[in-house]
């Protein structure tokens, strides 16, 4: 009976769906998470009378013919990059992105990470570092005794010194951007890495044509909106229930079958 088979695909395509729900209601205020969408994909048919074949010596065909489903499979979990809230903190190192693009991170390992979490400090040597202590690309340096920081909508970061009048330019902050955002791979920490669906980084400073501009003292929050990730639940969990009936159905059809 294909319908144990069917409602158990279905079981398990909306227990994926439930898992990345919840891993949306989870991240609620991770900064700058962005929520995913489960997509699905019927599989395989039996093709029992294939539409269109020959049914007479006449010319005549089948209109429809019988095509009997196996049932659903997750065909892909997609990172929906809509721009989250900024949001105030008062603090002098976090940058929020208004717009397209990622923060460049240095990995112990040498390779390039890449974030939208600006949530930035300083290391014991005054390098600007994430929270787990990665460096940004390129390395900005705050001087010891530095009594005010800026960094401009473009990226520009500017300190003011004991005894200076004028602000002193200390680095330049860059933005990375993707055609294909949603083919970077998470790999947690807030961080993503460059694949072959993503295509190659285009990197510039912020505020040029398709890069977006900072905001200094501001984060970017969760785009997880939760009235919609609940409605999203009770709707996978009513899928859920719907599929475990069928199997219940069809385990009750095959008893009747061998009672009888």
């Amino acid at each position: 009976m294909r319908s144990l088979s069917i409602a158990s695909t279905g079981m398990l395509a909306q227990q994926t769906n439930v898992d990345v729900i919840s891993n949306n209601i989870a991240n609620m205020n991770t900064t700058a998470f962005k929520r995913q969408r489960a997509e699905f994909q019927d599989l395989l048919y039996q093709q029992v009378s294939r539409p269109g074949a020959s049914t007479s010596s006449q010319d005549t065909r089948v209109p429809s013919g019988i095509q009997i489903g196996s049932g659903v499979r997750t065909g892909g979990i997609y990172r929906i990059t809509e721009q989250g809230s900024l949001t105030s903190t008062g603090n002098t190192y976090d940058l929020a992105i208004d717009g397209p693009g990622y923060f460049q991170v240095t990995l112990p390992s040498g390779d390039t990470a890449y974030t939208r979490a600006g949530s930035f400090q300083l290391s014991d040597q005054g390098e600007l570092v994430t929270t787990d202590g990665y460096l940004i690309e390129p390395a900005i340096t705050v001087p010891e005794g530095a009594l005010d920081v800026t960094i401009s909508k473009t990226g520009e970061v500017q300190v003011k010194m004991a005894g200076e009048t004028e602000m002193q330019t200390v680095g330049q902050l860059e933005l990375a951007t993707f055609i294909n955002q949603a083919g970077l791979e998470a790999m947690g920490s807030n961080l993503f890495l460059e694949t072959e669906a993503s295509g190659q980084p285009t990197v510039s400073t912020p505020g040029e044509p398709a890069f977006g501009t900072l905001s200094q003292g501001f984060i970017e929050a969760s785009n997880v909106n939760p009235v919609s990730e609940i409605t999203s639940l009770i709707t996978a969990q009513r899928a859920y229930e719907m599929n475990s009936r069928v199997l219940k159905t069809a385990d009750e059809l095959l008893q009747t079958t061998t009672q009888s």
